[in-house]
């Protein structure tokens, strides 16, 4: 018997490339195109890295603090992890042991299916309608938990509060998580319900509207008893999974809302203006809710665009995948950097 046997062996999620070259114009992750807020330098020009030889706070409590405010929560119903990736996976393995399988949109964020590889969790991809959009009475069966992003990714789609609520309230026996990782680019979160439903999970990220994808935080928002939960698998698997300095920065960002609301409205203002710029160069789109553009052409091919956006030093996203494989992902950038990939776009299709 060989020792391979025994390995836990899964596809891994396969993140949007990250070029070493800093002239290419990089539209393919989705991180925000300005800086985080002002106080988040203070924090790094001031820091004693004397602090670096102690460990850091395991409750993360100036972070959950400053949340819970942010939102009018109890710090009892905040958790944090170390980007929203680890929230979610933190919850698969909390929430979703009941081997039934739990539910997911086939065309959705790709990192679920390989959590539900790796912890071992059967799993069913409910389609996608011709708009991309879900249908509820897809999630009115058994199952062992639910999860989706409003707005979608990569499809940028936004399903209204009483679709997602009438989802919610079908599924009292199972745990249903809203990744709103794009929510502040113009949809309605769903923590308004939190205190309705004991049921809901919503999680979000700092790593896009607040400008902090280098520092990975990520948090949930619940009832009490799915936070102690969580916080109670976390500290059996990991203590000390945030550091100091992150800390402190994700809580001066959080209350920032005047910075905040204006680096969200210039992307608004420039995905809209992009908006209109492919649809006069033959793009057709989904109404994008989220900081990025989920686009086809309408006689050019995705991959044939994707591969010379590249040679022109363009970074975008492509996924040769069933019901997509003719769509490219484009991240809002800075308008230079638009009217760059509109220009060049120009010259691709001419």
């Amino acid at each position: 018997m060989s020792w391979e046997e025994n390995v836990r062996k899964v596809e891994p999620y396969i993140p949007g490339e990250q070029p070493k070259d800093k002239n290419i114009i990089k539209l393919n992750t989705n991180e925000n195109p300005y800086p985080p807020c002002p106080a988040v330098r203070k924090i790094l020009d001031n820091f004693d890295e004397d602090r670096m030889r102690l460990y850091p706070d395991p409750d993360s409590d100036v972070l959950v603090s400053a949340i819970a405010e942010r939102y009018g929560l109890k710090k009892s119903q905040v958790f944090v992890g170390v980007g929203s990736d680890d929230v979610i996976s933190m919850a698969f393995m909390t929430f979703f042991n009941s081997y039934k399988p739990i539910l997911f949109p086939d065309v959705t964020y790709s990192f679920y299916d390989v959590w539900a590889e790796v912890y071992r969790i059967p799993y069913e991809c409910k389609p996608l309608d011709g708009n991309f959009r879900i249908n509820p009475d897809d999630y009115k069966c058994e199952n062992g938990g639910i999860i989706f992003p409003n707005p979608n990714a990569p499809t940028g789609v936004l399903e209204n509060t009483e679709m997602i609520e009438d989802i919610i309230k079908s599924n009292s026996d199972s745990v249903v998580m809203i990744d709103e990782a794009y929510i502040d680019f113009g949809g309605e979160s769903c923590l308004k319900l939190i205190d309705k439903y004991d049921n809901l999970l919503v999680i979000q990220t700092f790593s896009k509207s607040r400008s902090m994808a280098g520092m990975r935080i990520g948090f949930a928002m619940g009832n009490e008893k799915l936070i102690k939960f969580m916080n109670d698998v976390k500290f059996s698997v990991n203590s000390y999974t945030m550091n100091h300095i992150t800390q402190l920065c994700g809580a001066e960002a959080i209350k920032d809302e005047k910075y905040f609301n204006e680096t969200v409205n210039k992307i608004i203002h420039i995905r809209e203006n992009t908006k209109k710029e492919l649809s006069a160069l033959g793009f057709e789109f989904t109404d994008s809710k989220s900081n990025f553009i989920f686009a086809k052409h309408r006689s050019m091919s995705g991959e044939e665009i994707f591969n010379k956006l590249k040679e022109n030093k363009i970074f975008v996203r492509y996924w040769n995948k069933p019901k997509i494989s003719q769509y490219l992902r484009i991240t809002v950038g800075m308008p230079d950097e638009m009217k760059k990939l509109i220009d060049v776009l120009k010259e691709i299709l001419s």
